[in-house]
């Protein structure tokens, strides 16, 4: 039976904002390097004593691309910290942490000092998902709790098209550094979220139950006999989303770049179309994530992160290994990028599935495991995409090879712990 739907408290509403706003720039932080890879390295690698030509702007693109998704991997520790000490307790550090270092990729002086910031705010990008994901599955009733999953996640997206946005205007007039300077905005955040987002009621009730629960009882409860399957799979399930985003769509902007340049468009120009392709692939994740509380009520959470896989496969084959070769490409490009946004939305997913797969004890560190543990084998595929690039002179091909991921992924989709019609656990 459906649950009745009951009006939202204003401190509901709240939490949803706040969790939101922070997967908003978060999502913003994240895609300020992939707009700004090409400029950024074209001056740093000579300062390093790196020749920056397009070989080594590939390789060492993909080299810092990988060293982010470490840091993000490494962020599976606020899990285990927001399960012992309160999800916005740690949801603020995790902005900060962010913030402060995207900030500081404004006053880089080589190409390592980027590396070393882009690594530390993976770090705390990483960990606002899964405070954001956490607070809004248990602040929330459980009639509108799958429709909050899905908007929370719009956040992202808006973040990157934000993004955009900004290296439309104050990146083509003020070049990279100041990109990196606006990264640092989310810290404002923080304060709305201390004065008026509490802990769930529910986290706090579950821990007064579990007297002297640890960090270290939260995460090794996620290999119990009840739990292992299921997080093994989770993992592999994001290891999948990750192998096609980070090391396929995150190219996006060098890719326009490229293929605009075969058709004499350099400069500003190039760098406005680099943005105006991550605009139609932000809204098109948007529309994703609207879609995707209906589609998971109507064909159950395995059927629709199915449909978002097969979504990817597709258009990353039809965009990297074809358009991209063609000698009017660019446009035809763009078009796919329509397609693969909406697949995109498959992170979406795992906002609504699973917190819906543990209980509130691990809940934090079981979401935090998933979506941070595949980031150091997707840091090394990344890398390895990177190395392509830099081996066959070009994006495509290396780009295109990501695109299998997800046909592994429909095969193991099955096994995965279908939660259609459960509430979340207490």
């Amino acid at each position: 039976m459906t649950a009745a739907v009951v009006p939202l408290t204003k401190h509901q509403l709240r939490s949803f904002w706040a969790a939101w706003g922070g997967w908003a720039l978060d999502g913003m932080d994240s895609f300020i390097y992939a707009l700004v890879m090409i400029p950024a390295l074209k001056e740093l690698l000579p300062k390093s004593g790196i020749p920056g030509d397009a070989a080594n702007t590939g390789y060492y693109g993909g080299l810092l691309f990988a060293l982010f998704l470490v840091g993000w991997g490494c962020s599976f520790v606020w899990g285990p910290i927001a399960d012992r000490f309160g999800r916005v307790r740690t949801l603020v550090l995790t902005i900060l942490c962010y913030s402060l270092f995207t900030f500081l990729g404004a006053v880089a002086q080589n190409v390592w000092h980027l590396a070393f910031f882009r690594f530390l705010a993976g770090v705390g990008i990483g960990g606002e998902w899964t405070l954001g994901g956490i607070l809004v599955a248990e602040v929330f009733p459980e009639s509108r709790r799958k429709q909050a999953a899905g908007y929370m996640h719009t956040g992202y997206y808006v973040g990157t098209l934000l993004a955009a946005v900004l290296n439309f205007t104050i990146g083509a007039a003020y070049g990279w550094r100041a990109m990196f300077a606006v990264g640092g905005a989310p810290a404002l955040l923080v304060a709305f979220v201390r004065t008026g987002v509490h802990e769930p009621e529910r986290w706090k009730s579950r821990m007064s139950q579990l007297k002297g629960w640890t960090p270290t009882q939260a995460f090794t409860s996620l290999f119990s006999r009840e739990y292992r399957r299921r997080t093994l799979l989770n993992a592999l399930f994001l290891l999948i989303s990750m192998i096609g985003l980070w090391a396929g769509s995150v190219y996006v902007p060098s890719s326009i770049t490229v293929l605009a340049g075969k058709q004499g468009i350099t400069g500003a120009d190039a760098t406005r179309l680099a943005s105006l392709g991550i605009v139609v692939l932000s809204i098109a994740t948007i529309l994703g994530c609207l879609m995707l509380p209906w589609m998971a009520e109507r064909w159950g959470r395995r059927a629709t992160l199915g449909f978002y896989f097969a979504l990817m496969f597709i258009f990353i084959e039809l965009g990297f290994r074809w358009f991209f070769y063609q000698p009017n490409g660019l446009w035809p490009f763009i078009g796919c990028l329509f397609f693969l946004g909406v697949g995109g939305a498959n992170f979406a997913v795992y906002t609504l599935w699973l917190p819906e797969q543990y209980r509130t004890e691990c809940r934090a560190s079981a979401f935090a495991f998933a979506t941070s543990a595949g980031r150091f084998v997707a840091a090394g595929v990344t890398f390895l995409v990177g190395a392509g690039i830099s081996k066959y002179g070009s994006i495509g091909v290396p780009g295109a090879y990501t695109s299998f991921a997800f046909l592994i992924g429909l095969l193991l989709l099955p096994f995965g712990e279908e939660t259609k019609g459960r509430e979340l656990p207490s």
